[in-house]
């Protein structure tokens, strides 16, 4: 970049190094060289975005660092928060000595522990299932089938879908009383698989198909049946992901439906195990928390790439 300096009636040019340095555009006092608004922009975000990060994983790392303490060694560190006494709760991320004690506990010594962990199997991935089978079905038919009340039938959904369980706990436990479900693993896992969040995301992914293609596949004499399995599953394999993981993490987490519904603690879900634990046993809680988030962890890391693609693609409009 150039300039004009004036001198004894004389303009000569100017170039950009000859301007103090205050004066150049994009300086920066404190390094010396040009930043562009951009870069500048993309260190704020990312600042921000790893102070959120931390935010949030703080927790969990103290939780993991608790996990490996020794009793005695926790109970020192949290016994202002146990006991109600004056001072505050000084947790560390790292124990003095770290110890297994507490996940051979768990995974050796505690026939509870593992028995629930096999009932919240046995519970949730019957309700996934049912989930991927019910919703990609129902979810089709919404997206591209034309029948009179589907949009009043489709706000139905809606309306159901954003109730919450107190709402429809009272017809539920009656529904499932006549039907002599109560106190059954099916208590919690028919009301879980006819979910109505699986047709409300499937469909809005369903709806980026174009239709054109569907008319095609029509025009080759194609059947229903073989639309929907040679073009719906295939294309709609992300968004399918996407519901198995968002699925199996919500049902994993289940607390209500099972508190509710199942009486017998020899047919409860690992999640109820983890409400039952008392102050005492902090540190096999902490244990039994990261054991149980273990399995969740794994299937959004197997599955990220599937459920970052099917959230986006949610979002794009027909």
């Amino acid at each position: 970049m150039k300039g004009f300096r004036t001198l004894r009636g004389k303009t000569r040019p100017v170039r950009l190094r000859d301007r103090p340095l205050g004066a150049r555009k994009g300086f920066h006092p404190l390094h010396g060289k040009g930043v562009s608004p951009r870069t500048a922009g993309t260190a704020l975000r990312s600042a921000l975005m790893w102070a959120m990060a931390a935010v949030t994983l703080l927790p969990l790392l103290l939780t993991l660092g608790g996990s490996l303490m020794g009793k005695s060694e926790l109970t020192a560190r949290i016994a202002p928060v146990l006991t109600g006494a004056g001072g505050y709760a000084h947790m560390t991320l790292l124990p003095v000595l770290p110890t297994p004690e507490q996940y051979l506990k768990l995974l050796l010594d505690n026939e509870k522990f593992l028995s629930m962990f096999w009932n919240s199997m046995r519970m949730v991935l019957p309700m996934v299932l049912g989930q991927l089978v019910v919703g990609t079905l129902a979810a089709w038919g919404f997206a591209h089938f034309r029948f009179p009340g589907r949009e009043p039938l489709f706000m139905g959904y809606i309306a159901l879908m954003m109730m919450p369980f107190q709402v429809t706990l009272v017809p539920s436990y009656l529904t499932l009383h006549r039907l002599g479900l109560l106190d059954t693993p099916w208590s919690v896992i028919l009301p879980g698989a006819f979910s109505t969040f699986a047709v409300f995301l499937l469909r809005q992914f369903f709806r980026t198909i174009p239709r054109e293609l569907i008319e095609s596949a029509r025009i080759d004499c194609a059947g229903e049946l073989t639309i929907f399995r040679s073009i719906a599953l295939p294309l709609g394999a992300s968004g399918i992901a996407s519901l198995f993981v968002l699925s199996f993490l919500d049902n994993w987490n289940l607390i209500e439906q099972p508190m509710v519904f199942l009486k017998d603690q020899s047919t409860w879900p690992l999640s109820l195990y983890l409400t039952r634990i008392g102050e005492s046993n902090t540190d096999v809680a902490m244990a039994a928390s990261i054991l149980t988030l273990i399995p969740t962890v794994l299937l959004f890391f197997y599955f990220e790439t599937y459920l970052v693609e099917g959230i986006q693609r949610t979002g794009i409009k027909e």
